[in-house]
Formats: structure tokens, sequence, C-alpha cells
């Protein structure tokens, strides 16, 4: 019996480390190998071990890539604030049971079914500085030269927004799940004892929370670290304005594939990089969770 079952498991499991496999185990080895050789274009040349590792941290691509980094970092932090704040809010009004729950409900998720390029390509149109819906009416309220994406102390904080505004939806479901998993007897014996909103909130609710808070954060830091399709559709491959929303994954795609204005490629250090990826998600990740599910234990 024991053996039948142990049989149905991996029948049922074989599908999907089939594809963890060929999508990313395989990938991560295969550009592992490839960091370890220099290349001509893509001709793969001589091996020459960790020399792409030590170009990529000196000049003239350590400055570029530090700043690139600095952006993922910026964008988690971001991203946890407004686009994970605000979805916490948002479940906590929707647990309440307003008027129409199911149509907001529906409301708040539906940026989350559209196309991340599609979403990228119309709030650039919104956000022109020529022909932008938005830029008129930030220049009718009496804000000249509104141009956030062509402005480098707003881009970033732009793309964060518009990022924000297209996955809010699924850190709210994620949280309203978990606070109906909560039980009422919880609540209903806090507000006996004499308890507030708020200290109900604090005390009872955001602690039992913590399964859905090691999801978002997990999910967020693994989106951030990997952020390419939005930065790519909005500002560029080179990350405009003057690389002021450069991301590690852009750099990678400028190094390996070239760009407008660098006809030339370095795949030994886009692999480099790309190694350097894996190994922040998979490292950051595995420490987080294990950290964050500890957290769980003790809350």
């Amino acid at each position: 019996m024991r053996l039948e079952r142990n049989l149905w498991l991996v029948i049922f499991l074989a599908p999907a480390l089939l594809l963890m496999v060929i999508f990313t185990l395989w990938p991560a080895v295969a550009a592992l190998g490839y960091s370890l050789y220099s290349w001509t274009s893509f001709n793969r040349e001589e091996f020459v071990g960790l020399e792409n590792f030590r170009k990529l941290l000196s000049f003239p691509f350590r400055d570029d890539f530090l700043e690139a980094m600095r952006h993922n970092v910026l964008a988690f932090i971001g991203l946890m604030v407004i686009q994970n704040g605000l979805g916490l809010a948002l479940a906590y009004a929707l647990w309440k049971q307003p008027p129409l729950m199911r149509f907001f409900r529906a409301t708040v998720f539906l940026p989350v079914i559209l196309s991340l390029v599609v979403v990228g390509f119309l709030w650039k149109l919104f956000l022109d500085p020529l022909i932008g819906p938005i830029t008129k009416l930030a220049n009718m309220s009496g804000i000249a030269s509104f141009a956030p994406l062509g402005d480098p102390a707003w881009a970033l904080f732009t793309l964060i927004c518009v990022n924000a505004w297209r996955w809010v939806g699924f850190p709210t479901l994620v949280f309203l799940a978990g606070m109906n998993a909560i039980p009422d007897d919880y609540y209903e014996a806090a507000r006996l004892d004499g308890a507030t909103e708020w200290q109900v909130f604090r005390q009872i609710m955001l602690p039992l929370l913590a399964p859905a808070f090691t999801t978002i954060i997990i999910l967020t830091f693994i989106g951030s670290i990997e952020w390419f399709e939005l930065p790519y559709v909005m500002a560029g491959v080179s990350g405009n304005p003057g690389g002021a929303t450069d991301t590690m994954a852009l750099m990678f795609y400028r190094l390996a594939f070239g760009a407008a204005s660098e006809a030339t490629s370095n795949v030994g250090v886009a692999a480099a990089i790309s190694v350097i990826l894996f190994v922040i998600v998979g490292v950051g990740s595995a420490i987080g969770a294990l950290y964050l599910r500890r957290r769980e234990v003790e809350m």
C-alpha cells in the first residue's frame, strides 16, 4: 500500500519536476557554464574560469552593475511599502464587507490579469509629455513640465507606482483570504475584553496573517530582483533616463544581446550577471522563507 502511494506521488510530481529541471535547473547550469568561457559575439572560445566575474566587478562594468542592483533593492522596498501596504489596506476594507463587495474585489484584481507589456505601453502613453492625458491634467493644474519618465529623480518611483497599480490585486486577495481564515471567535473575545479596532488589527489580525506575509514578501523579493518587463517597456533597454531605471536584468539583456547604443555583446559577463541573479534569488528566498516561517511559529 505504501509503495503504491509513493508510486502515485512520483507520477503526479514528475511533470512539475520535469518542467523545473528544463526551465530552471538546466538554464542555471548552462548560464554557469557560459560564464566560465570567453566569447566573441555568440561564439564560445577558451575557458577563462572566473574572469568574467572579475570583469563584472571591475571597470567599466562595476559601477553600472552596483547601480542596477541598488535600483532592484529600491524597487523591493518601494513595492513592499506601496504595493503590499496598499494591498493590506484594501484587503481590510473588503474584509469589512462594504456594499458592492464583489464588484470592488473584481475591480481590484482586474489589472493583474492584464498583460504587463500592455500595461507598460498604456502607462507610457498616459505619461507622454506631449499627448499624455495625465500630463495634460498636471499642466492644467499648474504643474509645468510634468514628465516623470524623463526625470531621473522620479523615473524609478514612477515605474514602482505603475508596477504597484498592476499587481496590488494579488496581495489584496492573499491578505483577504488570510483574514477570512481567522476564526471570528478571536475577534469577539478581544472586543469583549475591551480591545479597540486598532488593537484587534494590530495584536490579533496581523500576527495571524504571518503565513500570508511570508508568501507576499518572498514573491515580491523574487519579482523585484528579476524586474525586467516593465522597465524594458517603459524605459528601454538602457534604463532611461540616464540609467535611472536600470536593473540587473536589463543590464544582462543589454550585455547579452546588445542595445541601440551598443552594437556589440559580451555574453560571458552577461552570463555572470545571470548567475549572480540566480544566487541572489535562490539564497535570498531560502533564507527569507526560513526566517519568516520561524516567525510564524513564534507568533
